[in-house]
């Protein structure tokens, strides 16, 4: 580093500058590989194209100097520099100043190199950007850590972290596109709120100076977008970032993107087919519907399944579960199959998250997991033909939750006693029970109509596709301080 500094400061000197505010680029790398890609070896054009990219490889020989330029998503071409071609002068200054992971500009005639190498001969070159830190090793794999933490650096040597890019914004256009598709209006609702609703998790707080007042970071963007619903915005969704303040592992960060989307005169089986829809587009966009993992291969074609709760966890530990079972039997049956619990879970708690370590990770295809007890989500509907469940579902795809979506409670009293018990369970001290939102409730008051709305994790649905943690499929994940 403190040669490269060495460098610029020699170029300052000289009155030429490191860092220019632009250079005369006539044609991308992308462009001369697709318009001059048929050359035969050591075949010349006469065109003169001015070109830029950073330095990924350089090799400095006697009369005659490679490079390799790299831009954007890794397209790369060769220059050369002759003394033949740019004098004396530029060529010793190129082997003095010119350093791997700088940016130059190089302007010359497109020909194909002896061996074939598609190539620009120079007549001449500019500095476009002085790196003063070196690259990583290309051929020497970054570690995780480094991945993550420098993923600029990441960017520039990994071809899979480019790609990464590209495959989450092919996601993202996929679900948008199919939401406008489907008549869907995108809005956006508040980051900053008074009240944290719509999930359970536990928020992160913040103070608005110019009110004094406390706020919280939004867990869920669903109540906003319920408001919108009542006001006559009938299809509606949101995609955008809600912050939790919880634990950070390989399928979990503290900030996260979501889908959210409702529909008057919808429920849960139109929800379900917008999701398989939504899921299907993406799956187009990237290119297969075929996934391969460890476990297996995921089929997204076909129709896909229904399982419901109680009998589903019954299959799986080998005796009858249903709505009725005492909380002690459910505790012995957690004892046997070694699942942690907490001695104060009421018995739908216990039905939940035995459900989800005994059955959940062996749902590889896709499965609606579905008629979950009414704590399992406090905002649905009560079941249309056993009020003892919910009209709500989970996607599982692959042993991981994609997806959730339920039939909309739009019972204003029935939503008060829900969430007013949330409320004493925060009281009680649970730091992921809702609070008591009196506007959204006031909302409903005026009347909201029958509505379906579903959730989606943008981040697991590109988990799913690439078979990644979720650290790779955030660009910048949040991590601990360097030391």
């Amino acid at each position: 580093m403190q040669i490269r500094r060495e460098k610029r400061a020699r170029l300052l000197e000289r009155g030429v500058h490191p860092y220019p505010a632009g250079v005369d680029r006539t044609h991308t790398l992308e462009e001369i590989r697709e318009k001059y890609g048929h050359l035969e070896a050591d075949e010349t054009t006469g065109d003169v194209v001015g070109v830029a990219g950073r330095i990924v490889f350089i090799r400095n020989t006697g009369k005659l100097c490679f490079a390799t330029l790299q831009e954007g998503a890794g397209n790369r071409l060769q220059a050369m520099i002759s003394l033949a071609n740019v004098g004396e002068e530029a060529l010793a200054d190129w082997k003095a100043l010119v350093d791997l992971g700088d940016h130059v500009y190089i302007h010359g005639e497109v020909i194909s190199s002896k061996r074939g190498e598609l190539s620009i001969m120079a007549d001449s070159w500019q500095l476009a950007s002085k790196a003063l830190r070196p690259l990583p090793t290309l051929h020497k794999e970054l570690s995780e850590e480094s991945r993550v933490r420098q993923r600029y650096a990441d960017l520039i040597v990994r071809q899979e972290a480019r790609d990464m890019v590209r495959t989450r914004a092919a996601v993202t256009r996929a679900v948008r596109d199919t939401l406008n598709n489907s008549d869907f209006i995108e809005i956006e609702t508040p980051i900053l709120q008074l009240v944290h609703g719509g999930a359970t998790a536990r928020p992160f707080g913040t103070h608005l100076n110019a009110f004094d007042q406390q706020m919280t970071l939004r867990i869920a963007t669903e109540l906003y977008l319920k408001r919108a619903v009542v006001g006559g915005v009938e299809k509606v969704f949101e995609i955008g970032r809600v912050f939790r303040n919880e634990g950070v592992d390989s399928t979990h960060s503290p900030e996260f993107t979501t889908l959210e989307a409702y529909e008057a005169y919808g429920d849960q089986k139109t929800m379900a087919d917008l999701m398989q829809r939504i899921i299907l587009a993406c799956a187009d966009a990237i290119g297969t519907r075929s996934i391969e993992t460890e476990a297996g291969t995921i089929e997204l074609d076909g129709e896909w399944r229904w399982l419901s709760v109680y009998p589903g966890l019954s299959e799986a530990v080998g005796r009858d579960i249903t709505p009725d079972t005492t909380e002690a039997e459910l505790q012995a049956i957690a004892a046997e199959r070694g699942v942690k619990f907490d001695p104060k879970w009421h018995a739908e708690k216990l039905v939940v998250e035995l459900f989800g370590e005994l059955v959940e990770p062996t749902l590889l295809q896709p499965t609606f997991v579905c008629d979950y007890p009414p704590s399992a989500q406090p905002l649905a509907r009560p079941h249309r033909e056993d009020d003892r469940l919910i009209e709500a579902w989970d996607l599982i795809i692959g042993g991981m939750e994609r997806g959730t979506a339920f039939t909309e409670l739009i019972d204003p009293i029935i939503q008060r006693e829900r969430l007013t018990e949330q409320s004493r369970l925060a009281a009680a001290g649970d730091v992921e029970a809702m609070q008591l939102d009196e506007d959204f409730l006031r909302a409903l008051e005026y009347g909201a109509p029958p509505m379906g709305g579903l959730g989606l994790g943008i981040d697991r649905l590109v988990m799913l596709f690439t078979q990644t943690g979720i650290r790779e499929t955030i660009l910048f994940p949040l991590l601990k301080p360097e030391a």
